[in-house]
């Protein structure tokens, strides 16, 4: 099977070492994964914020450059969830039949990783190693536009050496959202504020998601407070060995 890594911005600006991790792993399980210099952003950024026009060209650029692959992979739940609900939509808004054609059939091939491990690799038990006590922070678009379940907590359950403590009001919001945080600063710190609560209440040493977007939010947070909490993405830990 051929694999794309679908590396997202905030991976290729500033945690290459999340994209890294996941050729790590998916190399290691046995897929030949390549990594297209062409991509670019997906569109998310600007959808959101009211530039569709402006999408287009990106979402028939992200339709082209992994229309060969058998899977596309990334590392995060929001930049997929971008792809399978947004680009279709994108794409007849523009009048593109043919554009609408190549955004369904990658769109249906493009999976959150937890996702293709769990329903496409077909199991659970990567052989990982990571020592730590963890606990895991549900994304908002990993968890309500996507519906990845209980596939990371599965896949964590399964690491060696991993103490996987439960996160008290996890399916809340950590306030992140994008430009949401920009725009409405002092809710977001809010409920910043309440993740971290949880967070630290549970005596974890590590806090991990799926999403780079809201660890980069809530370590940024843990930091500020000396909290001695890091934040580490999934796909660090499934590769660790």
């Amino acid at each position: 099977m051929r694999v794309a890594l679908f590396i997202t911005c905030l991976a290729d600006a500033m945690f290459p070492q999340v994209g890294k991790a996941t050729v790590h792993l998916l190399e290691r399980l046995g897929y030949d994964v390549g990594v297209p210099l062409r991509q670019t952003c997906c569109g998310q950024m600007h959808t959101n914020t009211g530039y569709a026009d402006q999408a287009v060209p990106l979402v028939r650029q992200f339709a082209d450059v992994f229309a060969g692959y058998d899977a596309v992979v990334a590392p995060s739940g929001s930049c997929v969830g971008s792809v399978r609900h947004q680009h279709v939509a994108l794409a007849e808004r523009a009048g593109d039949p043919g554009l609408r054609a190549a955004t369904e059939a990658v769109a249906t091939r493009t999976y959150e990783l937890s996702e293709f491990l769990v329903d496409i690799h077909g199991s659970t038990d990567l052989g990982a190693y990571y020592p730590h006590r963890v606990t895991y922070h549900p994304t908002c678009h990993s968890l309500r536009l996507l519906h990845v379940g209980d596939r990371p907590l599965r896949l964590l359950r399964a690491v060696g050496g991993l103490e996987l403590l439960d996160l008290p009001d996890a399916e809340s919001c950590c306030g992140f959202g994008g430009t949401f945080a920009l725009k409405n600063a002092d809710v977001s710190a809010a409920m910043l504020a309440d993740k971290m609560r949880a967070v630290v209440s549970t005596a974890a040493t590590v806090c991990t998601a799926g999403d780079s977007s809201c660890l980069m939010h809530i370590g940024g947070g843990l930091s500020r407070h000396g909290s001695g909490v890091r934040t580490v993405h999934l796909a660090e830990i499934l590769a660790a060995t």
